[in-house]
């Protein structure tokens, strides 16, 4: 039987929960496979090696890079789930700043935190095989990649853009309609446009596509009613750091 292996770094475990939210195709899934470790929900734990690993969480810490060093050698595939585990997660603010002063303010005793200056996706540290994108990741998109891997099929990842699955869904533009701000034209496809659905703009929590246009993107967002300071607030929430790449107009301000 193939094995699962769950995995957490620094999140907030909301994926995990995603993987839990699943109930009756959880209770299927695991007639199919033994869930080997998977702290969120069990405290039992078997030793890999695993056939499969999901990978929540961004890399903080130089025991974290040890860990998940350990884990890809133990993981036949690795599939790193969520914007922390893809993007670095909201956690990559501290890329940006001097994290020993943040954390001579925020600690009584600062000496004893140890932790690296950076957060990164697990993709800086090791080969990643796919990617699930989403603050959380997406239901219907996990369960897909899990019955893939079972089946020995690639999973179907999508490729585009918000904005293809609202023209596939029906769903009126907000921008064009309304000029309501939206990052649909620069965010990569996978939560069924969720937000236009619901009469409001996209704010990026898939992370930008492949190829993201930022810079036609910036001024429509000033068209539609956004400062430079909320373009930086929007462009730095979950997937911060992959935005801010995209970017040629000099990044956050």
């Amino acid at each position: 039987m193939p094995t699962l292996g769950v995995w957490k770094f620094a999140s907030c475990d909301g994926c995990q929960l995603t993987l839990l939210d699943c109930e009756d195709e959880l209770l299927l899934l695991a007639e199919q496979v033994q869930i080997a470790t998977f702290i969120e929900a069990s405290s039992a734990v078997v030793g890999g090696p695993y056939d499969v690993s999901l990978v929540e969480g961004s890399i903080t810490t130089a025991g974290d890079e040890r860990r998940i060093r350990e884990i890809r050698e133990q993981s036949g595939v690795l599939v790193a789930i969520g914007a922390c585990a893809t993007a670095g997660g909201i956690q990559a603010l501290r890329n940006f700043a001097d994290v020993a002063e943040f954390a001579s303010v925020v600690y009584a005793r600062p000496d004893y935190i140890d932790t690296l200056a950076t957060s990164t996706a697990a993709s800086a540290h090791v080969s990643v095989d796919y990617e699930l994108r989403g603050c959380p990741i997406d239901r219907g998109q996990l369960l897909d990649t899990l019955a893939a891997l079972l089946v020995g099929r690639k999973p179907r990842l999508p490729a585009a853009t918000v904005c293809t699955e609202c023209k596939r869904a029906g769903v009126t533009c907000v921008s064009v309609a309304e000029g309501i701000p939206c990052l649909g034209p620069i965010t990569h496809a996978g939560c069924g446009a969720l937000c236009p659905r619901h009469h409001r703009g996209c704010y990026g929590c898939f992370g930008p596509t492949a190829t993201p246009n930022t810079a036609v993107m910036i001024p429509l967002l000033h068209r539609d009613g956004m400062s430079a300071p909320d373009v930086d607030r929007v462009l730095s929430t979950f997937n911060v750091t992959a935005f801010d790449a995209t970017r040629d107009d000099g990044g956050r301000s």
